[in-house]
């Protein structure tokens, strides 16, 4: 939680009791959380924000107990004193092992201590008015949430999770314009945030629907993030956890492009093969496995080109390939038998044909492929009989 956090919550999780927290400046109910509508939860795997919610140690719905180490409490938190320092400390750690209720009174108990101790550090209260809308957004009161959300933005505006979160908390409440309008202003300071991507383009298409064409004109204003607050946010070390979400997102896009491209490829050689230019399609077959070296199908596709041109060792080689992969290929065996042929080795041809009808005894090509290896394997032999 707090600054060590890189994901925001989404709905769900956390305790159904009653909860009284303070606004800094008072005590507030969190009474009456119930009576809010069933809220829709945003999205899943939301980076910045909340920790991971389920410990695999648990079955399905169990959380993990607190560690008995408790030396977590004594780490630096900010400006905040040692004692509220402990407080904060103890909600991360709570709200890391899905104690959501137990974490809010945390937050709160620090926020009042702040407010008793006179204490007026902006980003240290940023930090426990997000930390505490994240308990709240978990615990489904997506209505606090955007207060206390308000409330860390006054302390430090252009704040990034409070945005965030606030912005899934408007989605949950299907209020989708304020929503759009903080999700576009996080991607300002950070356009790397995969989770406020994905919910842009989510709620565009909702308000297409809801809207018409003309949806953005119905659009509250989206702030303009100053330059500065921009190139601060760039310059921000990066966490290990965003960095590894980063990571992953540059590698499931390499992911799709060669996919895209792969798919584009194979449908390109597909093409050319139907219109006999063997030629070509065995170029797109082979860049095709630079992509992917693990298709089966393409050396039996490639295979049909290598046949064609004339290249029988390498038509034998590609359905090799394709046979290590899959023994009980077909179209590799039969194709192989075909590259046999085109070897004179018929009696190698003979045992690929037989191995495909054992297969499949319908293939009726194979049959009639047999009979001629067949005969060519008599007439070879017959040639090569020495004469008396």
């Amino acid at each position: 939680m707090g600054n060590a956090q890189d994901k925001p919550p989404g709905s769900g999780g956390g305790g159904g009791r009653s909860q009284q927290a303070a606004a800094g400046n008072g005590t507030r109910s969190r009474v009456g959380t119930a009576a809010e509508k069933p809220q829709r939860a945003p999205g899943k795997g939301v980076a910045n924000g909340s920790p991971r919610e389920n410990s695999p140690a648990g079955g399905r719905g169990e959380r993990s107990s607190p560690a008995d180490d408790t030396s977590y409490l004594d780490a630096p938190a900010g400006a905040l004193p040692p004692h509220l320092a402990r407080l904060k400390n103890a909600g991360n750690h709570l709200f890391k092992h899905g104690q959501f209720g137990d974490a809010l009174e945390k937050y709160t108990q620090a926020i009042d201590g702040c407010a008793e101790a006179g204490i007026e550090s902006p980003e240290d209260l940023c930090i426990l008015y997000s930390n505490r809308a994240a308990c709240l957004l978990k615990n489904g009161n997506s209505s606090e949430c955007i207060q206390d959300c308000n409330k860390a933005l006054e302390l430090q505006p252009y704040s990034l999770k409070p945005l965030l979160r606030r912005a899934m908390a408007h989605e949950s409440l299907e209020r989708y314009k304020k929503a759009y309008v903080d999700y576009k202003t996080v991607l300002q300071m950070d356009s790397s945030v995969q989770a406020a991507h994905d919910s842009v383009h989510r709620i565009t298409k909702m308000l297409i629907e809801q809207e018409g064409p003309e949806w953005r004109e119905k659009l509250p204003e989206i702030p303009v993030v100053p330059l500065a607050v921009q190139q601060q946010h760039r310059d921000k070390p990066v966490s290990a956890e965003v960095a590894e979400a980063r990571a992953a997102r540059v590698a499931h896009e390499e992911a799709r492009r060669k996919d895209a491209c792969f798919a584009l490829l194979k449908r390109e050689g597909n093409d050319l093969v139907k219109k006999g230019n063997f030629e070509e399609a065995l170029q797109k077959y082979s860049e095709c496995l630079a992509l992917k070296p693990d298709e089966c199908a393409l050396y039996t596709n490639r295979a049909i080109c290598l046949l064609r041109l004339n290249r029988f060792e390498e038509a034998k080689q590609d359905c090799d390939s394709a046979l290590q992969m899959e023994p009980d290929n077909k179209k590799a065996f039969y194709r192989r038998a075909l590259a046999y042929k085109g070897l004179q080795d018929y009696l190698s041809a003979s045992s690929d044909l037989q191995e495909v009808l054992h297969l499949d005894p319908k293939v009726q090509e194979a049959e009639q492929e047999l009979e001629l290896v067949t005969s060519l394997l008599r007439q070879s032999l017959m040639d090569s009989t020495p004469r008396v």
